[in-house]
């Protein structure tokens, strides 16, 4: 009986002992409590000295983690293995988390700072009363160029990047859907077309662009164009703006066809456990000043109109990054085309791809 006993005292005590050591794992990967908020942001989106300034405010401790892309980030969050208290999804992004039923109402009354945001990126299609996101940060799909290297050369249709005298000097962003809404666009297209023969069109006029094509390209386009290793790139326009600083040889047009306006949104995912905690930080980050350091550090273009007097003149009235609202009529913002069509995207830009070899 006593063997038995200690045997059961034994179990008792590596259970014990196995369970603490699971919270303690749980802890590290991002399980939250009420003193502890994990946030799921892009990389180098968020200047964290104002992480620190929210945790010494609040007494909350945050754990942030970050990822490359719209489907890693959906992907870690339909696993639901670590309790994610805020992600930062695009808009599209987000219509597709609505319709699995992924994300949080959030409660208005607990964002009193949600009155500075412009309303202009309110009530958008994607979230209809913003039931669900607030706008962290906005901008633009165009062409990165230089200048010196092509000095005879301007870009203000899409079409100027199919010129002969651009052969092997382009770089490509490695998205389906900004290649071939390029694509798209430069025949008068919608960035959202689900017309298969328009679709076809856009990649037979993708094929032609091939022998100007250096490469298509992550984050890498961002050390090439800042050491002059390429004339030409796609470009989202913050990482353009980031670019521009390293290389001031460098500038960015919005072509006159229109492209893509997109949104980075602040959201409480199903996962959240410090649901208090998460609108703690969206108000804390919707503040004006803390918006203003924000954009400084990041460089993208801020929704936060409060923030706006606050910045640097050169940077709001800059028309590369805060168009003009005759051009921001002709962008479009993604739409979630479905499963379907978004795998037909994905293999029309293998397709290009693939020509290129």
């Amino acid at each position: 009986m006593k063997k038995v006993m200690t045997g059961f005292i034994a179990i008792v005590l590596v259970s014990i002992l196995i369970l603490v050591t699971i919270n303690r794992l749980n802890l590290s990967q991002g399980y939250s409590g009420a003193d502890t908020l994990t946030v799921f942001n892009w990389g180098e989106y968020i200047d964290m000295d104002l992480v620190s300034q929210f945790e010494d405010e609040t007494g909350i401790t945050v754990i942030y983690e970050t990822f490359d892309s719209n489907e890693a980030m959906l992907t870690k969050i339909q696993q639901g293995g670590t309790t994610y208290d805020i992600a930062v999804p695009s808009e599209y992004m987000i219509e597709k988390m609505l319709e699995e039923d992924l994300l949080i109402p959030l409660e208005h009354e607990k964002l009193p700072n949600l009155d500075n945001i412009d309303g202009r990126f309110m009530d958008l299609p994607f979230d209809i009363g913003n039931q669900y996101s607030v706008p962290y940060f906005w901008g633009t799909v165009g062409i990165l160029f230089n200048p010196e290297l092509l000095p005879d050369k301007t870009f203000t249709s899409w079409d100027d990047l199919w010129d002969s005298d651009l052969e092997n000097g382009i770089l490509l962003i490695d998205g389906a859907r900004e290649v071939i809404g390029m694509g798209l666009n430069s025949l008068g297209y919608s960035l959202n077309d689900t017309d298969r023969e328009h679709l076809g069109e856009a990649l037979e006029k993708l094929n032609q662009l091939t022998p100007n094509v250096k490469a298509i390209v992550g984050d890498e386009n961002k050390l090439l164009m800042a050491n002059n290793e390429a004339a030409v790139s796609l470009a989202w326009s913050g990482d353009a703006r980031d670019i521009m600083w390293e290389n001031e040889a460098l500038t960015y047009v919005v072509p006159e066809e229109g492209s893509n306006l997109w949104f980075d949104n602040m959201v409480i995912p199903k996962t959240a456990d410090n649901i208090e905690g998460a609108h703690a930080f969206i108000n804390f980050m919707l503040d004006a000043e803390i918006a203003a350091l924000n954009t400084e550090y990041v460089s993208y273009s801020t929704p936060n109109q409060a923030a706006l007097p606050l910045l640097p003149a050169e940077m709001v009235e800059d028309e590369r990054f805060y168009p003009s609202a005759e051009l921001t009529e002709r962008l479009e913002v993604y739409e979630n085309l479905g499963r379907e069509m978004l795998g037909l995207y994905n293999e029309l830009f293998l397709q290009f791809k693939m020509h290129r070899n």
